[in-house]
């Protein structure tokens, strides 16, 4: 079909620039007072005319066409909204402008009225786009009562938030609902319940007991968490991957991802979607520890480097301590003389205090 639009459309658009490159030609043969080569003239123009009309006809016609179509097609749908809304603002802002403007001297008064037009097109545009948020809240109240059940809100119009099979099977989630940090909705998509399903049926002794972890984990929730959770059929038919259709989820539904998936959280943020990693949460409410504190810790085992200790704090803080060998399985008390954040976590390197306890 595409086919055939463009093939005729480059026929109407040769014939077109044809005649009117004929009419030029025969014009220009009289112009040069040869009216014995006007049959030439109009000949040799018509044929460059119709045969840059078949060529350039396309480009200027169906292919903007289709980049304005492409475009419509992915531009978010408050986004769309909001310029539509701002050229309607803005012509009505024209209107009412209108007859004050028309009292001007020529040629102001044909000339301000398509000015402030566009500029009052423009500047409502602008202002409706960058607001588009709030028209996304507003869209959202729109939504039909069925809807919200199938995606899992309740009558107060809560949040959701995807669930990843990583989150699942890590089970620090059970421990953070119960704290009651978590507010909205937890959504559990069918394809994450097919994902943990064969997981837990894996052959690897290590992923099945993963997965039937994750089992176990989904059921407390449930039950047993003050959070209620919630599952659905929404699914993203476009992709293939489970990570890819949960991404093209939450942009459908404008809801944060929940994981603990290094590549699914940069995928995510890359597309713009609001990712809660329980890792970075976990990193985030560590003691904070300064150089010159206290500590009181056990040597667990020897370091890299010469000499070194290692200790663990009770949120798994690693502590290297200078000369902690000479301590090893001994309690002793540290001096904080350095704290590094990696993409690991947070290390904490140390120096015995003179007395040991």
């Amino acid at each position: 079909m595409g086919l055939s639009n463009e093939f005729f459309s480059r026929i109407i658009g040769g014939l077109v620039l044809g005649i009117l490159a004929g009419i030029l030609g025969a014009r220009m043969a009289i112009w040069l007072e040869v009216p014995s080569e006007l049959i030439v003239y109009t000949v040799v123009f018509g044929l460059v005319g119709f045969l840059t009309g078949l060529i350039l006809t396309p480009i200027f016609t169906l292919r903007p066409v289709r980049r304005l179509r492409n475009t419509l097609i992915g531009m978010p749908a408050e986004r769309l909204v909001a310029i539509i809304g701002g050229i309607f603002l803005g012509l009505i802002a024209t209107s009412l402008l209108t007859l004050p403007l028309s009292t001007l001297p020529t040629p102001f008064r044909e000339i301000i009225p398509l000015a402030s037009a566009i500029l009052l097109c423009y500047l409502a545009i602008v202002v409706l786009t960058l607001r588009q948020n709030d028209l996304r809240s507003s869209l959202s109240f729109l939504r039909s009562d069925g809807k919200k059940k199938q995606v899992g809100q309740s009558s107060e119009d809560e949040g959701v938030i995807l669930m990843d099979t990583s989150v699942i099977i890590d089970g620090r989630i059970s421990d953070i609902c119960k704290t009651g940090f978590i507010r909205a909705t937890m959504l559990v998509p069918n394809f994450i319940l097919v994902e943990l399903q064969h997981i837990a049926d894996s052959s690897d002794p290590l992923r099945r007991n993963r997965g039937r972890r994750g089992m176990d984990v989904l059921k407390f929730l449930q039950q047993d968490c003050p959070i209620p959770v919630r599952f659905t059929d929404m699914d993203a038919t476009e992709a293939r991957d489970v990570d890819t259709k949960l991404v093209a989820l939450a942009k459908k539904l404008t809801c944060p991802i929940l994981t603990n998936d290094y590549n699914l959280n940069r995928i995510a943020e890359l597309q713009g979607v609001v990712v809660l990693n329980i890792n970075e949460l976990a990193n985030a409410v560590k003691a904070v520890f300064l150089p010159g504190e206290e500590l009181s810790i056990r040597i667990v085992q020897e370091g890299r480097e010469l000499d070194q200790g290692v200790a663990y704090l009770e949120d798994g803080t690693m502590v290297v301590v200078e000369d902690g060998k000479l301590h090893l399985n001994e309690s002793l008390s540290v001096v904080v003389t350095k704290v590094l954040q990696t993409s690991a976590g947070r290390m904490i390197f140390a120096r015995p205090q003179t007395d040991a306890i």
